[in-house]
């Protein structure tokens, strides 16, 4: 976790600082329950103690950390009650995507498509694997296919909680590769415009990827309780 980060960069220190510590816990990188300390984040960042406060409570407003007493800031661990409710609300509204994409299907999009198949195809037969990264460019293709721009902006809206959501499921063993398996399924029968199987197989994924993420959470409830 070592930067150094110029003042003149793009965006403010504080920016960075949010952005830099909410992509950790979206990765995976720092789990629920680790402590973020603001004295040895700023250390590491090189930067002063108030931007890494500022982040933190930010993303405490967001629910992404949370302050416990004797312990300081953490990070939050989402109950299985919330993830049911986001995954629910995935269910509904990423298989009306996948509908609208295959219906609205033009030369364009399969033509995009036709890339992320081949993108997607090339990923599962390589060994250096950015899953985060590949998940959000597939979530992305499907939401802009569906050409419905409130659609889009919906389900944008979702994805910090979709990336999180996808890297606890990940701790299940063979849980990565599966889901990447179900991407390109769905990818090519949005390319075939087939409809009833777009969604259809839109629908399983979540499914999967809602028991893969609630076995996760429990485990470490698991752990918690030991």
């Amino acid at each position: 976790m070592h930067e150094k980060w110029a003042i003149d960069d793009l965006l403010s220190i504080r920016e960075r600082a949010y952005y830099y510590l909410k992509s950790l816990i979206l990765n995976g990188e720092l789990k629920p329950g680790d402590r973020l300390i603001e004295r040895e984040l700023a250390t590491k960042l090189n930067i002063s103690r108030t931007p890494i406060r500022e982040a933190l409570f930010r993303l405490e407003s967001q629910g992404f950390v949370k302050t416990v007493p004797r312990k300081g800031v953490i990070v939050s661990n989402i109950s299985s009650e919330e993830v049911v409710e986001v995954f629910n609300i995935l269910s509904s509204l990423e298989v009306l995507a996948a509908k609208l994409a295959a219906e609205r299907m033009d030369e364009n999009t399969q033509k995009i498509l036709d890339e992320k198949i081949a993108e997607l195809e090339a990923f599962l037969n390589s060994e250096q694997k950015d899953y985060e990264k590949i998940h959000i460019d597939m979530n992305m293709v499907l939401y802009k296919a569906s050409k419905s721009p409130k659609l889009f902006e919906i389900l944008s809206g979702l994805t910090d909680y979709i990336q999180m959501s996808a890297n606890m499921g990940y701790e299940t063993p063979g849980r990565k590769e599966q889901a990447m398996k179900e991407h390109l399924e769905i990818m090519k029968a949005l390319r075939k415009r087939d409809v009833e199987m777009a969604a259809l197989l839109t629908k399983l994924h979540i499914e999967n990827s809602k028991r893969a993420y609630i076995a996760s959470i429990e485990k470490l409830k698991e752990k918690e309780t030991k």
